[in-house]
């Protein structure tokens, strides 16, 4: 890494800092958006595109964000008060924000340049916890030595028009739009506007507000690595067969004369009832580009690009409902295998990036509220990725929790309940006014008779 002695020397820095990365980041995004041939002089013809791409980095990033949901326990010797209050608080924060539509937009965004982000800050209008996802083609970001996992500095750069610029910072850029560049560490921050430093000030927080984070983790490297690269040279050979093809099937129905021992010809027209006069030895006759099996070679070579782009890809047919056979249960996960790998991989990686979010969020609100939350222990929960019989799922756990081998917290967490806390209130509440309706004690979460006596309210796991 380069030593920055002055903050102009870090300005100068950003314009030629990781040009590969920001190249691939632009290859891999126009790949995404259809342009997937070479570049160059347009030759003639038609040019096909198949944009498998952009279907199967789709098609993952929605099996990846199924069912996301998180949760919030407490601390062994704690207050429970405390994590049931800090769940809430992040209930909001997600509300407020449309967390769950920016997080798939962001891990499409992920998938396609191969890094994501979020960035968690306090908006002081509207007094609420703000996360938004910058782009990554303007983050830079230092380390430090050679642990990755400690990033000491962050760049963020884009622009504004010449009205933001105004109400902001007052003024008006030379040209329609200004470069902003803001710049924190642990300690401060500041932001550059074409250049000048136009702010200045200690990190209001006391941590760098970005979660910076690979789509899958290239080793020994801080940024990661897209799903399109991969993809390319499966695809850009799909198109062109199928280009191929296409050209074939289309002149077969406009059939080519062919003259042979002819030196000059006119009005030789290829039409129902045409009369052609041709000098003596000489022959004509249609060419058939569909004989021979021409046709069928075109088409299984197409089928075996098509079948080596769903491998490369790790996502096979039966993920867009094609299994050409009765599947359920274990046979489908097994046909379904490879994607629940790769799945499974980037789960773990968006798992720490979306608790970093969470105690971020916390902390801040935690600053600037006078709450109380710590310590606390944030947990993401992942529904499953491949359709459930959910009669035979509320069955099982049925049973566990009978057998007292999961609390019915953990039991709604697998059933997909968002807000466990809340719905054990409900039930209880509900539960309490039945009871005053009808003059008895209910049975209740809280105390369930069993076969081995009354269960108490912590053994139920509430």
């Amino acid at each position: 890494m380069t030593e920055i002695n002055v903050d102009t020397d870090l300005q100068r820095l950003l314009r030629t800092m990781d040009l590969d990365r920001l190249r691939a980041y632009r290859e891999n995004l126009d790949f995404y958006n259809g342009l997937q041939w070479p570049a160059g002089p347009r030759q003639r013809g038609r040019r096909l595109t198949f944009n498998y791409a952009r279907v199967l980095v789709d098609k993952v990033s929605s099996y990846l964000m199924s069912s996301l949901n998180f949760a919030v326990d407490p601390v062994e010797g704690v207050d429970a008060e405390n994590a049931r209050r800090a769940e809430e608080y992040l209930y909001q924060v997600y509300q407020d924000n449309n967390l769950e539509q920016l997080d798939l937009e962001t891990e499409i965004d992920t998938a396609i340049l191969g890094d994501g982000c979020f960035k968690v800050i306090w908006d002081p209008v509207e007094a609420r916890v703000r996360v938004t996802s910058p782009d990554v083609q303007g983050l830079f970001a230092w380390w430090v030595g050679d642990d990755r996992d400690r990033v000491w500095r962050v760049a963020s750069r884009y622009r504004l028009d010449a009205a933001e610029v105004a109400n902001r910072y007052g003024g008006r850029p030379v040209g329609g739009s200004s470069e902003v560049v803001e710049v924190w560490t642990g300690q401060g921050f500041q932001i550059w506007l074409d250049g000048l430093l136009v702010r200045q000030e200690a990190n209001p927080y006391g941590f760098i507000p970005f979660v910076i984070f690979p789509n899958l983790r290239d080793p020994k490297g801080f940024w990661g690595v897209s799903d399109i690269p991969v993809l390319r040279p499966a695809a850009v050979e799909l198109n062109r067969a199928m280009t191929a093809l296409s050209t074939i099937l289309e002149l077969s129905g406009n059939p080519i004369a062919v003259l042979e021992n002819v030196d000059k010809a006119e009005d030789i027209a290829v039409q129902p009832g045409a009369v052609w006069e041709l000098p003596q030895d000489a022959r004509a006759y249609l060419l058939d580009l569909l004989s021979g099996g021409g046709v069928r070679l075109h088409i299984d070579y197409i089928e075996q690009v098509r079948r080596t782009l769903h491998d490369l890809s790790e996502s096979p047919r039966a993920a867009f409902g094609d299994t050409e056979r009765q599947l359920s249960g274990v046979a489908l996960e097994m046909e379904m295998h490879p994607l629940l790998q790769k799945v499974k991989r980037k789960r773990l990686i968006r798992t720490v990036a979306y608790k970093r979010r969470n105690e971020m969020a916390l902390r801040i609100l935690e600053r600037f509220t006078g709450e109380g939350f710590a310590p606390f222990r944030s947990r993401i929960v992942w529904g499953p990725v491949l359709p459930q019989d959910r009669s035979r799922l509320v069955s099982d756990e049925r049973a566990l929790v009978d057998a007292r081998l999961h609390s019915r917290r953990r039991a709604m967490d697998s059933l997909g309940v968002q807000d466990p806390e809340k719905e054990i209130s409900s039930i209880l509440e509900e539960a309490r006014l039945l009871g005053a309706d009808t003059g008895s004690a209910p049975t209740t979460q809280g105390q369930r008779v069993a076969a081995d006596g009354p269960v108490r309210q912590e053994e139920a796991g509430l």
